[in-house]
C-alpha cells in the first residue's frame, strides 16, 4: 500500500523524501544514544554509590613498633 503512493511522485520527490526520512532518522538515533548513555551512566554511578554505602571503608592497618 506505501509504495502505491509513492507511484505518482516523481523521482525528485521520493529522493528529497527518503534524505529527509534519513536526517530524520539520525537525529532521532543521536538524541536517543545520548538518553541512553546518560542513564547507564547514572546507574552505574548509583551501583557504585550503594557498593560504597554497604561495604564499610577497611581500617588500615597500623604499624607494629619493635
Amino acid at each position: 500500500m506505501g509504495f502505491s503512493l509513492l507511484q505518482g511522485d516523481s523521482w525528485p520527490v521520493c529522493l528529497w523524501h527518503g534524505g529527509l526520512t534519513a536526517y530524520l532518522t539520525a537525529l532521532l538515533t543521536r538524541w536517543w544514544g545520548r538518553a541512553w548513555r546518560k542513564n547507564l551512566e547514572q546507574s552505574v554511578q548509583e551501583r557504585d554509590d550503594a557498593a560504597d554505602a554497604i561495604l564499610p571503608s577497611a581500617p588500615t592497618p597500623k604499624a607494629s613498633r619493635s
